[in-house]
């Protein structure tokens, strides 16, 4: 099943209208509508915005299935799992069928001819970003930092934030909290 259709389904089992989602994450119907028929990839921050409106966790979003216990990730899996999103960076998302975790661990790629600079990202929960590979410029609020390999920022992702890639390509891996809540709105 892919992310639009959970997406979809998730609302209508919550008998819930796309103009309801949408009005809470704050954003048009006309986004939606294209998010749950597959024809854009949103960024994460719209993903974790979709997923508290529906009062359930952004793996949910990304993998059906659900377990418990220690999951184990090859490089190989990590690099072949890439979804590239319409912003201009690509990620993959770490132990996704865990269930119930804390934490939401990815790894992204932004390229320099891809990235758009007007993207800003804000979203509830804290954020903690380390640079693996690449230079990048990242603004949180009014401050702007340099990050190179083995710099790290943590923040509260409701701040708005950017980012600029200095060099080619920019690998980091970012870690977001989303605290479980129930579902938004009328039901």
């Amino acid at each position: 099943m892919d992310l639009g259709n959970k997406i979809r389904k998730l609302r209508v089992e919550q008998n819930r209208k796309l103009s309801d989602i949408a009005a809470v994450c704050g954003f048009s119907n006309s986004l939606l509508s294209k998010i749950e028929n597959g024809k854009t990839i949103p960024p994460i921050s719209t993903l974790i915005k979709i997923a508290d409106a529906l009062g359930t966790k952004i793996s949910l979003l990304l993998d059906d299935q659900q377990i418990t216990g220690t999951i184990h990730t090859t490089k190989e899996t990590s690099l072949s799992g890439f979804v590239k999103t319409d912003k201009g960076y690509s990620f993959y998302a770490y132990a996704v069928e865990r269930a119930d975790k804390l934490m939401q661990p990815f790894l992204f790629v932004s390229r320099k001819e891809e990235n758009d600079q007007r993207n800003v990202f804000s979203h509830n929960g804290e954020e903690f970003i380390f640079v693996l590979e690449g230079e990048m410029r990242y603004r949180v609020g009014d401050i702007e930092y340099t990050l190179r390999p083995g710099d790290s920022l943590y923040f509260d992702s409701v701040e708005k934030h950017t980012l600029v890639p200095l060099t080619n390509e920019v690998k980091y891996v970012a870690v977001f909290t989303q605290t479980r809540s129930e579902p938004q709105g009328d039901n």
